[in-house]
Formats: C-alpha cells, sequence, structure tokens
C-alpha cells in the first residue's frame, strides 16, 4: 500500500464524458480519460484490503489491489500483467462493465466513493498497448484441436485460454466479424470497434483461426456446416467441417430476443432493440442498407420498452440518429434511488436507480407501465396504448400480482424498440466432447460473466481432454 492516508485526503475523481452538445452528433466514445497524474492519484487510494471484497466481487477474481499499488508507483507494465493475470480483455471491461468490484469497495461503504477500478484498468490497458509491453505469445502446441463457435466475450476468452494452454483453436462466427454483443449490441460511443480489431489480430497472431459467416451445429460431436443443404451433401458428409476436433466449445450466446405479443405487433415501426443497434454498428462499419431496410430514428418520437442497459443503448442511439423525442418504459417498479439498496447491501451489488450517458442526453422515464397494443394506421406505428399498474404481493408467494391502476393511455411514438432481454437457450444432451459456457449456458449476463464462464470452460476441457 503505497499511500496509506490516500483515501482520506484524496477524493474519488472519474475523468466524465464529453459535453452532451458535443457527443450527441457522432458516435465517437462518450468517455474522457484522465491525466496520467490524476489516475496515479485515483489509484492510490486503494487500501489493500485485508480482505478485498473488491477481488471477491469480481467474476473474474481481479486483484484490483495489487495492480492499482502497482500504477500508483508508475510501474505500468508490472500493473497490466498483475492485471491480465485474471483479465484476458480489460480493454473491454475497462470501458463497458457495470464494476461490481467498486460496489464491493470498502470505500463505497465508508463514504460511496469507491477507488475508479474499472477506469484505472483501461487507463492500464491503454498505456500496455501504446508503450509495447503486449506482444504476441505463440505457445508449443499439443497437437489437439479444439472448435468454438461464436466469437462473442465467453467465445473470445474460452478461445484465447485453450490456445494458450497449448490446443490449435478455431472460431466458427456466424456474422461477418468476431465480437458478438461486443460488436454487433453495445454502441461505438461506449465501445469503438478498432479497441476489438486490435485484440482479434493479436489473437490470430498467437495462432488462432476465425472463420466468418460460419453457421454451425453439432452433430455427433463433430461441427455440421448448416450453409450446406441435405441435398448438396447427398449423405457423403460434405457438411461435415473439415475440423475433426477433439473438443467443441459452444459459445453462440443468447440469439433470441424476449418479444412482446399484443395486438399491431407486425406494424412497420416496431423492432427489437438489437435490429437497430446491430444495423447501426455495421452502417458505422461501411456496410450499406437500402431505404427500405434502413431502420432510423430521425425526426420520430420514440419508443423504448424496457428498462435496462440495451434500452439506454437504444436512447443514445436515437439521439445520434436525430430523434425527435425518446421515452423508455418499463413495466417493473422504480429502483431506489441513492447509493445504498437495503434490499441487496453491501457488499452485493445494489439495485438503485442507474442514471447513463444517454439518459443525460434527454429521455422520458416510467416505470409501473404496461404496454396494450400497438397503434397504427395503413400498416405504420403511430402509437402505443399503455396502462399504468401496480405490483401487490402474491399470497401464495412467489412473483408478485400485476394489478391495473390507471386508465388506458396513448404514448404517440414512430419507432418502438423491444429491449426487454433474452430468453435463455435450451440445448439438447451432447456428447461428452462438447461443452457449454457463457451466456448460451447461463442466459444473458454480464460481459464479464461470460468471460469468466469462458475460462472455467476452457479449464474443463484441458482437464477433459487430457484424460483422453
Amino acid at each position: 500500500m503505497g499511500n496509506p492516508k490516500a483515501f482520506l485526503e484524496i477524493h474519488r475523481q472519474e475523468a466524465g464524458y464529453r459535453p452532451i452538445h458535443d457527443r450527441i452528433h457522432d458516435f465517437g466514445e462518450v468517455e474522457q480519460t484522465l491525466s496520467t497524474r490524476e489516475r496515479k492519484l485515483q489509484a492510490s487510494r486503494c487500501m489493500d484490503c485485508g480482505v478485498p471484497f473488491c477481488h471477491w466481487a469480481c467474476p473474474l477474481g481481479n486483484k484490483a489491489p495489487e495492480w492499482n499499488d502497482a500504477l500508483y508507483k508508475g510501474e505500468w507494465e508490472r500493473a497490466y500483467r498483475l492485471l491480465n493475470s485474471t483479465n484476458p480483455f480489460p480493454e473491454f471491461t475497462g470501458r463497458i462493465c457495470p464494476a461490481l468490484c467498486e460496489k464491493a469497495c470498502v470505500l463505497n461503504r465508508f463514504n460511496h466513493e469507491p477507488t475508479t477500478n474499472r477506469e484505472d484498468e483501461c487507463a492500464i490497458t491503454e498505456a500496455a498497448f501504446r508503450e509495447g509491453y503486449i506482444q504476441p505469445q505463440i505457445p508449443v502446441r499439443n497437437g489437439k484441436r479444439v472448435a468454438v463457435v461464436g466469437a462473442g466475450p465467453a467465445g473470445l476468452a474460452a478461445a484465447n485460454a485453450l490456445n494458450q494452454m497449448g490446443y490449435t483453436v478455431t472460431v466458427y462466427e456466424k456474422n461477418e466479424s468476431a465480437g458478438g454483443l461486443l460488436r454487433y449490441g453495445i454502441p461505438n460511443f461506449k465501445l469503438n470497434k478498432t479497441i476489438i480489431d486490435r485484440r482479434i489480430k493479436l489473437l490470430e497472431q498467437e495462432g488462432i483461426n476465425f472463420r466468418y459467416n460460419e453457421a454451425v451445429s453439432i452433430d455427433n460431436g463433430q461441427l455440421k456446416n448448416e450453409n450446406v443443404s441435405e441435398s448438396t451433401a447427398n449423405n457423403s458428409q460434405l457438411s461435415i467441417l473439415n475440423c475433426q476436433c477433439d473438443a467443441i466449445v459452444i459459445a453462440s450466446g443468447t440469439p433470441v430476443a424476449r418479444d412482446l405479443l399484443v395486438p399491431g405487433r407486425e406494424l412497420k415501426g416496431v423492432h427489437f432493440a438489437l435490429e437497430l443497434l446491430s444495423q447501426q454498428n455495421r452502417v458505422l462499419a461501411g456496410m450499406e442498407f437500402s431505404k427500405e431496410e434502413r431502420i432510423t430514428a430521425k425526426g420520430k418520437d420514440v419508443l423504448v420498452i424496457g428498462g435496462g442497459d440495451t434500452g439506454s443503448d437504444c436512447i443514445g442511439t436515437a439521439h445520434r440518429q436525430g430523434c425527435k423525442s425518446v421515452t423508455q418504459i418499463e413495466i417493473m417498479p422504480k429502483p431506489v434511488e441513492g447509493p445504498e439498496d437495503p434490499q441487496n447491501p453491501w457488499p452485493n451489488w445494489p439495485r438503485t436507480l442507474k442514471t447513463t450517458s444517454s439518459h443525460e442526453e434527454g429521455c422520458v422515464r416510467r416505470w409501473n407501465i404496461n404496454t396494450l397494443e400497438f397503434l397504427g394506421e395503413n400498416g405504420q406505428l403511430t402509437g402505443v396504448k399503455v396502462q399504468e399498474i401496480d405490483w401487490q404481493p402474491n399470497p401464495e408467494g412467489g412473483r408478485p400480482i400485476m394489478v391495473e391502476k390507471g386508465k388506458p393511455e396513448i404514448i404517440k411514438a414512430e419507432l418502438v424498440l423491444l429491449a426487454m432481454g433474452f430468453l435463455k437457450p435450451e440445448h439438447p444432451k451432447y456428447p461428452k466432447n462438447v461443452f457449454v459456457c457463457g451466456d448460451a449456458a447461463n442466459g444473458a449476463s454480464l460481459v464479464v460473466r461470460a468471460m469468466a464462464s469462458g475460462i472455467e470452460t476452457a479449464k474443463k476441457v484441458d482437464a477433459f481432454l487430457q484424460d483422453q
């Protein structure tokens, strides 16, 4: 612990966001950075607790006290080595992680000014790339092959871990580029896609083979190319990919979004959130869409249904596309305001009201609102009929009972974005050499949890193959 009094003398300082009037006109990252001196001062606030609750709260088990101390002392390379020992891609979590570690920080309990772990993590990693501390690490091969299905956070973490163990790894991705949710779900204003490209290039240099536009399934412990029809295969096993892998890791995420099947769902203007988000990211990458295909909020009143992070991303995207207004509704009650959650006390994650950079850009937010019907004229959405509701305790226990409270009303909207989460995938019984990880195994969750699952699954694959 470099400065034992820092937490008493130095207040928490966040880098903050670019001014609203500036950032809503582009898709550049909204978060700013502190100077090197300020960043070191923030790192010095870490108390190196005897019981590091930050380490306990992090799904990856990041050793924040160790690398914060190295950062404070200006030992940037050592800080990165400590960080990278538990986190394979800190440039991702350093930008988009909700920082479970910070909520569990003793300073959060002490004065609600936890150490700026997430920002410190990002600063350490960017310095490591800038100074050349990060170089390809090519392992000695052990002669066994593993296929990873899906190039999202879990798949990339599993592929990276297995590759460094010496396995020859091939990643199959149904989309045109790697990243999964990182690339196609998270807007550029939170995570610039050059950050992903930089890491993928490094993984390729380390020996991982990426195959894009490959939709695959499992057939008796081997991969089957779904792009090849049965007639083309002609029972000659042409549909079985030339992989002959010893093990398969399924990291295909949660591809099915939760729908809202109310009258008017078929109207033009009602879309899943990821339809908007993925298309906008592809447009920024240079892909072109016809006028009929293009989903845009320009000049429209927008309604976002769902109060989570995906809904927030839709709000920020709608502003940058030039919307007229944005309203966000949520069927559940408004979360507790303030830093503490009596129902989920420290060091657990507090379920409190979250106001994101996108919310700050302008948004009407409402809770306890149920959607009754999508309204339209000539097949085009014009509004949404909603009703205020309340939740009452269930006398039989379990989920509370929803009851009507207010009268139905109409919210004007030409674009509705459904951001209500994703359905947990169901899987058949696979052969012993097939493993499932990340959201594909556990349902939709945080990127950091997906990465942790990918690493743990890689260890299981290694233990299985060691016994073969």
